[in-house]
């Protein structure tokens, strides 16, 4: 078989209706869309309306919501906190707080604190001081050496 002998299987492809094409091919003058009225005009789209009747997406109860004062913590992984430390970024030595985070950018803003979690390796010995954890990351920490203080009790995942 050649490049040039491809062809899709008979019945495959299906030749586009050609519209607006003459009163002899079935399709010309209104090109199907009839006389008159919203949708035979162009740049006319008709979504989810019911003729008057109330569409489904208003007729379904509401669901779920939104708690309006849910706090927003910056999420730090252990793995990237060695990776920083590794880089000479983070000090190992020094109480690693939210504030060194900021400083050293692996932490955008604080937003409601910082809350880490146990994605990676950790080997350096650390003392963390931060919002939250979670119970994996403290057990990370403590087994490597360090410890993980939070402000808030620690939350399982």
């Amino acid at each position: 078989m050649k490049l040039h002998e491809l062809r899709d299987n008979p019945g495959a492809t299906k030749k586009p209706k050609r519209v607006g094409r003459g009163p002899g091919s079935g399709t010309g003058k209104t090109a199907g869309r009839g006389i008159k009225g919203q949708k035979s005009r162009s740049g006319v789209a008709i979504n989810a309306y019911e003729g008057g009747q109330m569409p489904l997406y208003q007729r379904l109860p509401k669901r779920g919501f939104t708690k309006p004062n849910r706090k927003k913590f910056a999420v730090v992984n252990l793995g990237l906190i060695q990776k920083f430390v590794d880089a000479g970024k983070i000090d190992a030595k020094s109480e690693i707080t939210e504030d060194a985070l900021v400083a050293s950018g692996l932490v955008r803003r604080k937003l409601d604190g910082v809350r880490v979690l146990a994605k990676g390796e950790v080997s350096a010995k650390l003392n963390i001081s931060v919002t939250g954890a979670s119970k994996a990351a403290v057990e990370a920490v403590e087994k490597a050496g360090g410890s993980l203080a939070t402000a808030a009790p620690v939350a399982a995942e």
